[in-house]
This record gives structure tokens, C-alpha cells and sequence, in this order.
């Protein structure tokens, strides 16, 4: 998807593991930059617990599947719909998409902006050492490097650097709030 849609943000990176703000666990050093670290997000009057939470809702548009993808808060359960409810573009929205999740926990979430400006100097990876292979982060190898797309610290750097993500979602992105009402 993201090679197709979005070949900016498709490349591999390497960074010193010494030079690094390591995102691994929530109760770690810099759990707080995790998607699923809590830090409350309000949409149009909805309450997310976190931004992996509200990542994960926007692939939907069928109200059941919100509804129950909501009350669950559990990533592995949003996968369960995707296959047959996952909205037909998303593919085409998925990195826009982060871009807003992550946008709106920078705007409402202090710790969050905190951590972000205290990492300055830092590459931040997210490490997915003894994990299958995602777009989202890298692992680290034996020669003390991380090596991966690390798409998610880039975006983190990017607007830790700017303050700023540049999106741009469908008209009717956030439909799937109507059912959280």
C-alpha cells in the first residue's frame, strides 16, 4: 500500500541505536510516543483512549463494526474486520490518516508534546526487534543499528521538527463518529 500510494514515505533507514529515543513499550522511557500509550483524544465530542484506537476506527464505516471496534480498544480485534468491512480507500488514506492521529494527540495530549521536545537530537524508532516485519518500524541488528522503514518515528520527527503534519482525508473520513454519539 504504502509503496503504491505514498512512495515518499517507502524507503528503509538505518540509526545508531546509541542516537536513539527508543519506542517500545508504553512503561518504558518514551512509552508515551506509542499509539497505544494512553493520551485522551476528542474528535466532534468523542473520547478516544488513544490514538491507535481512533487509527484503527477510521478503516471502518459500518456502524457495528465502529461500535465494537470502540468498545474493544484492541488493535488485534480491528484486524479481525478488515478483511470484509475495511473501507475500499483505504490503502489511498492510510498514511493521511496516522498523519491525523498523531496530529491530534500533538494538539491535546501535553505529555506527549513534552517527550517529543525532550527527544530533540534523538532519531526516535520505533523497535520491532523480535517481530514479524511491518511498515511501521525497524530492528535492530547485530551491529547495534536499526534497520527499517520506521515509518511512524519519522513521522514523530517530522512533527516534533515542524510542530505540523499535512494531511488530507476523504470528505467522509469521519463518518464512523455518527455511530460513536
Amino acid at each position: 500500500m504504502i509503496k503504491t500510494y505514498y512512495p515518499e514515505y517507502y524507503k528503509w533507514e538505518t540509526y545508531p541505536s546509541n542516537q536513539c529515543a527508543i519506542i517500545h513499550k508504553t512503561t518504558e522511557e518514551w512509552g508515551i510516543m506509542h499509539n497505544m500509550a494512553k493520551s485522551t483524544i476528542v474528535i466532534d465530542g468523542v473520547t478516544f483512549k488513544c490514538s491507535e484506537t481512533l487509527f484503527q476506527i477510521i478503516k471502518f464505516t459500518d456502524k457495528e463494526v465502529v461500535q465494537d471496534v470502540y468498545k474493544r480498544n484492541n488493535k488485534k480485534w480491528a484486524m479481525h474486520w478488515e478483511k470484509e468491512y475495511r473501507r475500499e480507500d483505504w490503502p489511498q488514506m492510510i498514511i493521511d490518516a496516522l498523519k491525523f492521529c498523531l496530529q491530534m494527540k500533538y494538539e491535546q495530549c501535553d505529555e506527549f508534546r513534552k517527550e517529543l521536545d525532550r527527544s530533540k537530537g534523538l532519531f526516535i524508532v520505533e523497535d520491532e526487534t523480535g517481530r514479524r516485519s511491518t511498515s511501521y518500524g525497524a530492528k535492530l541488528n547485530k551491529d547495534g543499528l536499526y534497520e527499517g522503514s520506521n515509518l511512524l518515528g519519522r513521522l514523530l520527527m517530522e512533527l516534533r521538527d515542524t510542530g505540523k503534519l499535512e494531511y488530507q482525508l476523504p470528505d467522509d473520513a469521519f463518518e464512523f463518529l455518527q455511530y460513536l454519539k
